[in-house]
């Protein structure tokens, strides 16, 4: 992408927000600032990337085909149905072959497409205009291998040990959110989307239900942890007039194994804007620059919705039950093997 084309494209970004906030007139904090406080949900039918069943279609879902749409999405009708199953009957074990893992009682991905700027989205990506993350050779065979870990089906057998503990993923062992839930960028999942903001004059607070991980950022443009990498790197904000802007640097390595992007490397970052347009939205927008693991920037934008329910605790299953039995049957195969 030409430095040009850049900057049209992040002047275009800033009109779109400006305009949706000068309609709009958020409460204040004591000191002035738009007040982002409170619990939020970004649960959604819209994903970060467009499936390919809507490739057709763009970024725009037509109005005349939103309802359709919505009443036939596997989410939907799996919630609708449960998977056929019947209460009190045990699974056979034929839907883990679909990967269900849970029935739909234990799952809440949302129950409509992300309406934003009256458009019901196909994908959080809007450039592309593929709606695909633009990943370059090396983020492919990242991902391919980091994807293999989980499944352990390719031909070469890339999987996660089981020596121990440390050789599982971070999401199993309830270290860290999956499908990088706490971002930068931020995406949704199949279960617990919710977020609460805690905002001060110095400090942004994320506190993401998934897998309780909570964010912490500055208010300053100055980057301050040039020898420390945390878990969501070193995020910095500051106000552009109404919006709130963060600018990440320096994640940390294991958010490599992340789902839903290959990584971010050293030289990357990732650009987040955070604008109260209503009562009951918060429009969100982000801009990933990172030229070793993806072929171009790219951005995208999704609400989050004002929601009553507050954050219970996460309890984590695979760290309290599923670990431990992972690495009690490889010491099992390791003495029969013997």
């Amino acid at each position: 992408m030409t430095k040009l084309y850049q900057i049209v494209c992040l002047i275009s970004l800033c009109l779109c927000t400006a305009m949706a906030s000068a309609q709009y007139q958020a409460t204040q904090t004591h000191s002035g600032k738009p007040n982002l406080q409170g619990y939020w949900t970004n649960a959604s039918l819209t994903k970060m990337e467009r499936d390919p069943s809507y490739a057709e279609l763009g970024l725009v879902i037509p109005k005349d085909r939103v309802e359709d749409l919505t009443k036939s999405h596997p989410q939907v009708v799996r919630q609708d149905t449960d998977d056929g199953q019947v209460w009190k009957k045990l699974p056979d074990g034929a839907d883990l072959s679909r990967g269900r893992g849970y029935n739909a009682f234990w799952v809440a991905p949302g129950s409509r497409f992300a309406l934003i700027n009256g458009e019901y989205r196909t994908s959080m990506v809007t450039h592309p205009p593929s709606g695909l993350i633009p990943y370059s050779d090396k983020g492919r065979e990242l991902r391919r291998l980091n994807r293999a870990k989980y499944s352990g089906v390719l031909s070469d057998q890339v999987t996660m040990g089981t020596d121990g503990p440390e050789s599982r993923a971070l999401g199993e062992r309830c270290l860290i959110g999956m499908g990088s839930t706490g971002g930068p960028p931020i995406t949704n999942v199949r279960y617990n989307n919710l977020y609460q903001i805690v905002q001060t004059d110095d400090y942004i607070v994320l506190h993401i239900e998934m897998a309780h991980d909570v964010r912490i950022i500055p208010i300053t443009k100055e980057h301050r942890r040039a020898k420390v990498k945390p878990w969501f790197g070193d995020s910095v904000g500051y106000w552009d007039e109404d919006t709130l802007v963060v600018e990440t640097i320096g994640l940390h390595p294991l958010h490599a194994e992340r789902h839903y992007v290959a990584a971010l490397s050293d030289s990357a970052l990732v650009t987040e804007r955070f604008s109260r347009i209503s009562d009951l939205e918060i429009l969100y927008e982000f801009q990933v620059e990172d030229p070793v693991y993806y072929s171009e920037s790219w951005r995208g934008e999704m609400i989050f919705t004002a929601s009553d329910e507050p954050i219970y605790e996460y309890a984590c299953h695979e760290g309290n039950y599923g670990l431990v039995g992972i690495l009690t049957g490889a010491r099992q195969l390791e003495k029969e093997s013997q």
